[in-house]
């Protein structure tokens, strides 16, 4: 009796994780998976072009794929990003693969997942991404007949180039970037990656964080990760960074010397240094690891878990044989990508971005 009341508990308390392979079939998350290669409609495809259209950054030199590459999983490949000339980056770039079922967008959490607009209109005029008026912008797009005409054919006859069309559309592009089934999600799992998402599930005490179909909970936690140390040696990303905390109001923030994640936002004790869990899909793709790359591979990840190494984290105590059936499930959860078409910018000299735009 005793044993039978253990495993109800156990199967109640991982029933997001330990669900029949039919039954995850089912989920409503999984029901967005699309095997859709191409945007189908008018707004999907004019925000195609202006995703990878580099007129979206002032000097004209950097694109929404400068930094989410489809080579990459939509993502750079580095520890920490690149930023528009003059400054850099002070966090790694998440993917956008499957951003449309993101609770929070960035690593603080700072804008809400169901607003993907205003997340692409930060990320266009904020001067430590793209630095673009968007008057300017406007003004780039209206002397494009490629781009009058997919304005036209996405939003009606005679709709100009709008700010708030351009963000709708490449919003409307990034909801078409649904990865694909895994082995996990069709129940073809190696003897290993099996093992691996009993761990996961278990003794690693992954799923406490990473749950649901897409493994977050979409909340801020505090792992102890450690510095990375050019965020206060560069320059450039120093300045960036205290120059970002300082709009964000932060108190303090001459005094700063570490990311202080969540509370950026918060200004809560409880969220000082919490970042928000990642998903883990496609997470073998999308390397280097953490809010800053520190972790270069998902070994260093998981050993850096097992020795508990600070934060809300203890020791694990996994054997080299358990962490490598850990790395295997994680493998699993990688799917097809969205086959996108970089498409062929309209040639034409952009305005600079010094030349004053009038009302």
């Amino acid at each position: 009796m005793k044993a039978a009341i253990i495993l109800f508990l156990t199967a109640f308390v991982l029933s997001g994780l330990t669900v029949t392979q039919s039954e995850r079939a089912k989920s409503e998350a999984l029901s967005q998976i699309s095997s859709r290669t191409e945007p189908e409609t008018p707004l999907e495809n004019l925000g195609r072009y202006l995703f990878f259209d580099p007129r979206l950054s002032g000097d004209g030199s950097m694109s929404c794929s400068s930094c989410h590459d489809p080579g990459k999983s939509y993502t750079d490949g580095l520890a920490l990003s690149t930023s528009y000339p003059g400054s850099e980056g002070f966090r790694n770039t998440k993917s956008i693969l499957n951003a449309v079922r993101v609770q929070n967008f960035y690593w603080d959490g700072r804008l809400a997942g169901s607003d993907p607009a205003t997340q692409i209109r930060d990320s266009i005029t904020e001067t430590h991404f793209m630095n673009l008026d968007g008057r300017l912008m406007l003004e780039r797009l209206k002397q494009i007949p490629e781009y009058v005409m997919m304005f036209a054919d996405a939003f009606g006859e005679g709709t100009e180039p709008s700010f708030g069309g351009t963000l709708n559309a490449i919003a409307a592009f990034e909801k078409t970037l649904i990865t694909g089934e895994t082995p996990y999600d069709t129940g073809d799992l190696s003897p290993a990656a099996t093992r691996g998402f009993e761990l996961f599930s278990g003794k690693a005490n992954c799923s406490t964080c990473h749950t649901g179909d897409d493994f977050t909970d979409g909340m801020s936690h505090q792992t102890g990760v450690p510095n990375h140390p050019e965020i206060f040696d560069d320059p450039l990303r120093h300045s960036t960074y205290r120059s970002f905390i300082k709009a964000m109001g932060v108190p303090g923030y001459m005094s700063v010397r570490f990311d202080v994640g969540r509370y950026t936002v918060t200004k809560e004790e409880k969220d000082m240094g919490g970042f928000v869990t990642p998903s883990l899909r496609q997470v073998n793709q999308t390397g280097p690891y953490m809010h800053n790359g520190v972790l270069a591979s998902l070994e260093e990840v998981i050993e850096f878990y097992n020795a508990g190494f600070g934060g809300d984290l203890v020791p694990l105590g996994l054997s080299e044989t358990e962490r490598a059936d850990l790395v295997a499930f994680l493998e699993s959860l990688t799917g097809s990508e969205p086959d996108i078409e970089i498409p062929t910018i309209p040639q034409y000299q952009p305005i600079d971005n010094w030349m004053e735009v009038r009302n």
